[in-house]
């Protein structure tokens, strides 16, 4: 039996742990919280014992810790973690500075300590199955990947104040599906953006509506789009095209009913919210993260893909600063 202790039981935490009550030979052990009865909520659903964050990194009875806690607050929990000797699952982004996930990677390796990070998108059934038929030959060699990614709506603008701006907070899932998808490291990133959805968000700081390009050492290409805005439901779509043919994976809809009439044909939008989206996608991750436990297999992705990710959303916030592509080293 794995043993998992919860680090922050907001709504993330909550549907990790709702997914770990679903996969065999696992329990959550132990939560903790800041706020004490959103803690206390969690443990009741899963017979857990509440604790504070360090007690639950020192006990013997936790295997590993899924960190869920604010964004600033991981870097911390990482080191204690790893030097305890658990297991991490750490969400995305590890850290919003790249020197501070280094700090993370010579921890965690130095501990031999099992790490993942939550990228759970690679754990959809579309984009996984794709990374698949990729693999298998399908479409021959990979030359231009196409994501697309748009919200129904903006984020307050007190989020997106302490976000660290749209492409580490948003598009970050991207640029690791562009590295999942393309097989290959991004060696320069040009991005582009404006404050269309929300003059707020502008006055923040940030931008709503974003594209950046990618490309590799080999010439393969991926380019990414991103708004705040999608009248017609959560927009998660990805295109790879290769020497031999494409392959696309779609919305999901609300439901797959179609009615044709004299106005012409209509379908239902798509899914409204990512915990819909991705159910599918979270109960995935956490069952290959346990499954990873279990067999004392490194998960993927890890934390170097973690510091992958930061890196291209590094460069693009330059990109964007200066209107220049920029290289990564």
């Amino acid at each position: 039996m794995v043993n998992i202790g919860i680090l922050g039981c907001g709504r993330i935490g909550q549907v990790h742990a709702r997914s770990l009550q679903m996969v065999d030979g696992v329990r959550v052990t132990a939560v903790a919280d800041a706020f004490p009865e959103t803690a206390e909520s969690l443990a009741a659903r899963t017979s857990a014992a509440v604790m504070s964050a360090d007690e639950i990194i020192a006990s013997p009875d936790v295997d590993a810790v899924i960190i869920c806690t604010p964004t600033d607050t991981h870097f911390d929990l990482i080191q204690a973690s790893a030097k305890a000797g658990k297991a991490i699952f750490c969400e995305k982004p590890v850290d919003m500075s790249a020197d501070r996930i280094r700090d993370c990677i010579t921890t965690v390796e130095a501990a031999g300590v099992l790490f993942m990070t939550g990228f759970n998108r690679r754990f959809d059934a579309g984009f996984a199955a794709i990374r698949e038929r990729i693999a298998a030959g399908e479409i021959g060699d990979v030359e231009l990947v196409t994501i697309l990614s748009r919200d129904p709506s903006p984020p307050p603008v007190s989020y997106i104040k302490s976000s660290g701006g749209l492409f580490r907070d948003m598009m970050i899932h991207d640029f690791d599906m562009a590295r999942f998808l393309l097989g290959e490291e991004i060696v320069r990133v040009y991005a582009t953006g404006s404050a269309l959805v929300d003059p707020a968000i502008g006055e923040a700081g940030d931008v709503d509506t974003a594209v950046a390009v990618l490309t590799t050492a080999s010439g393969k290409i991926c380019q990414i789009s991103n708004s705040r805005r999608a009248t017609y439901g959560y927009d998660q779509r990805a295109e790879v095209h290769g020497s031999l043919g494409l392959l696309k994976a779609n919305n999901v809809p609300e439901n797959n009913v179609e009615i044709a009439s004299s106005a012409g044909f209509r379908t239902a939008p798509a899914q409204h919210f990512f915990l819909e989206r991705y159910a599918g996608a979270y109960l995935a991750e956490m069952m290959h993260f346990v499954g990873c436990l279990q067999a004392g297999q490194a998960p993927s992705p890890g934390v170097r893909d973690g510091l992958a990710a930061q890196l291209m959303a590094d460069a693009a916030a330059m990109s964007l600063a200066t209107g220049v592509p920029v290289d990564l080293g």
